[in-house]
């Protein structure tokens, strides 16, 4: 049965180790925008230094490129990007410390059990309402690769930003579990 659970960011793996596929997830602080360059950037500086980049342990990554400030608000547009584009990264970066990502849509097997080795999850949220979900956005901050446009890293700061769990800890997958019952 699933359950809506509001918690706040950053999570601990303390914080993850509850929830399970289909439940509904509403976020509140800090998570950080990241798409395909700065996965690659951030897979460099772990092999350079042996760490993640701008102190990212323990965050929480946002497969998005906001679009700039608009309506009075700190950004116009925030959607989910397509996060099997980040399969390359995700195990390595769940390894390092990253606790959960979002995006939308399904996963390879290898972040499933990315997520069951190191404890951490795979939000999902729903594509192409990207004005809706920016009204659950604060603030917006710039903190690196700026040369990237649409995919430098940001800090955003939510209230209540609506998520499913789509992989949790124990290696159930949401979008499989709806594959079956649709067949």
């Amino acid at each position: 049965m699933s359950k809506t659970v509001s918690l706040t960011l950053p999570l601990s793996r303390e914080d993850v180790a509850s929830l399970e596929a289909g439940d509904e997830v509403l976020l509140t602080g800090p998570v950080y925008t990241m798409r395909d360059a700065g996965h690659e950037r951030a897979l460099q500086c772990l092999e350079d230094t042996g760490e993640l980049p701008f102190n990212l342990e323990g965050a929480t990554l946002f497969y998005a490129g906001p679009t700039p400030a608009a309506a009075g608000r700190p950004l116009g547009s925030v959607g989910p990007t397509t996060a099997s584009r980040m399969d390359f990264a995700t195990p390595q970066l769940f390894k390092a410390g990253i606790v959960a990502a979002i995006g939308k849509g399904k996963r390879n097997p290898e972040v499933a059990k990315a997520c069951q080795e190191t404890g951490s999850i795979y939000l999902c949220t729903i594509g192409g309402v990207a004005a809706l979900l920016a009204k659950s956005v604060t603030e917006s901050e710039l903190i690196g690769w700026e040369d990237l446009g649409t995919e430098a890293l940001r800090k955003l700061e939510l209230k209540d930003f609506p998520t499913y769990v789509a992989l949790d800890t124990k290696g159930n997958d949401l979008y499989r579990q709806i594959e079956v019952v649709a067949q």
